[in-house]
């Protein structure tokens, strides 16, 4: 009996702690669940390392922005200038995202404009660059150029300026909004290999994408931390106001065939419709707009599919189709999935709804151009690395972790064969003097 007495109490005892220990969870986490509400939608993520930087309202003191580095700044309705050195010898990139706050009201006037000019103030070929909001206040990017071109402007080494305006309807918002600037240089071509005219006509039929079992895949929150995808289909959610990226390698001949769909909401309206309840936009590994596309959506179904894209190719840049022109090198390219924020008004935004992303990477690399230099200082060209890290489905962090790894891994294995043999020949020499001294 006593032995049946011990164990009913350590049963009682044991019945009492889980109880108090529920019973103070339950205390804890009472009112958070009592009173869900929708978490903030995540904003979006400067480059790690990002400089900041004070545009200037004039080119007088313009701040010098360098080649291979990602800058910080606030730009308010009007002009910024910032200060380039450029040499003769290659195309230069200047990409400005500017950044409204959650719930900012944009119109169709509000957008962003870039333009790399001459000292004189003469437009280089090729610019300005513009973007313009459309339903929601979701980043933007445009993006300046100097093109290395024969008879053109804008060939010379020397100073120039990188002009960025943010347009507004008068009534918007007058308060500065976050501004990412990033300069990228894409060498030249080797002497008598550049090509001088545009691509000829080539298959723009709409992708047939594939219909396999969709595979989790977390989108990030802008160009920094896109998640990687690759060939498949893929699975993911959105928040109204919400903006998913993702980023695909793309190679020299290369074309990108991509659908976003989304599922049934959690309706809290019987009737609701909101145009460009769904938008696609696909950026440039210089985060140049290639295309863009929305549609309606009332919180049943929508589906938006891209145009497929052109070959990859340089000359692209000479080809008069806006969404030809800026398929012109080989790297990550970027897409942009929103939800519009008008959506909240008939469904739960606390409940995220299903999106289902459908991608195809169509044709095998084709032979790269010859550069005078390695394309990839500038963030350019496709590699091994590139392609494993699609595979994985990881970010350009993770993916530059995961090579450090190895690096390391790489060291420690050398390492460890090189105390290996060491031991291997002192082993020896020992033995060959214990022989000496016996003979």
């Amino acid at each position: 009996m006593s032995r049946v007495r011990r164990r009913a109490r350590r049963v009682r005892a044991t019945l009492l702690v889980g109880a108090v220990t529920l019973g103070v969870a339950a205390a804890a986490a009472g009112p958070s669940m009592a009173q869900p509400g929708p978490q903030p939608v995540p904003p979006y993520r400067i480059a790690d390392g990002a400089r900041k930087v004070e545009g200037k309202p004039s080119s007088d003191g313009a701040p010098l922005l360098e080649a291979g580095s990602v800058y910080q700044d606030a730009i308010a309705p009007g002009e910024r200038f910032y200060r380039l050195v450029l040499d003769d010898r290659s195309s230069v990139y200047v990409s400005a995202v500017l950044q409204p706050p959650a719930g900012a009201k944009v119109g169709s006037s509000d957008g962003l404009q870039v333009e790399v000019m001459t000292t004189e103030g003469r437009d280089c070929t090729g610019n300005p660059g513009r973007a313009d909001f459309g339903y929601d206040a979701v980043p933007v990017s445009a993006v300046g150029v100097r093109r290395l071109e024969e008879d053109s402007d804008c060939q010379q080494g020397g100073v120039y300026y990188a002009k960025v305006t943010r347009t507004a309807a008068k009534g918007s918002a007058p308060s500065a909004w976050p501004l990412e600037l990033r300069v990228q240089r894409e060498p030249g071509l080797a002497a008598g290999s550049a090509p001088t005219t545009a691509p000829s006509a080539w298959p723009s039929a709409s992708p047939t994408l594939p219909g396999t079992e969709s595979v989790p895949r977390s989108g990030g929150t802008g160009f920094n931390d896109a998640r990687a995808l690759d060939g498949g289909v893929w699975r993911d959610e959105l928040r109204p106001g919400q903006t998913r990226y993702y980023r695909a390698p793309l190679d020299w001949g290369q074309q990108l065939g991509f659908g976003a769909e989304l599922s049934a909401a959690k309706r809290t309206k019987e009737y609701g419709s909101a145009s460009g309840g769904l938008s696609v936009s696909l950026y440039t590994p210089y985060r140049g707009l290639v295309e863009a596309k929305d549609v309606s959506y009332d919180g049943k179904q929508a589906s938006v599919t891209l145009p497929k894209t052109a070959p990859v190719a340089y000359e692209n840049r000479y080809a008069s189709e806006t969404a030809v022109r800026p398929v012109r090198v080989a790297g990550w390219y970027y897409i942009a999935v929103t939800m519009a924020a008008k959506v909240a008004e008939f469904t739960d935004e606390a409940v995220p709804v299903p999106l289902t992303l459908r991608m195809e990477v169509l044709g095998t690399p084709a032979k790269a151009p010859v550069y005078r230099e390695s394309l990839a200082a500038g963030g350019f060209g496709i590699g091994g690395q590139d392609r494993a890290a699609a595979q994985d489905g990881l970010t350009a962090v993770e993916a530059a972790d995961a090579a450090g790894n190895r690096s390391v891994m790489r060291v420690v294995a050398g390492a460890g064969f090189g105390a290996g043999s060491l031991l291997l020949l002192l082993l020896g020499g020992w033995m060959l003097l214990a022989r000496r001294a016996r003979a």
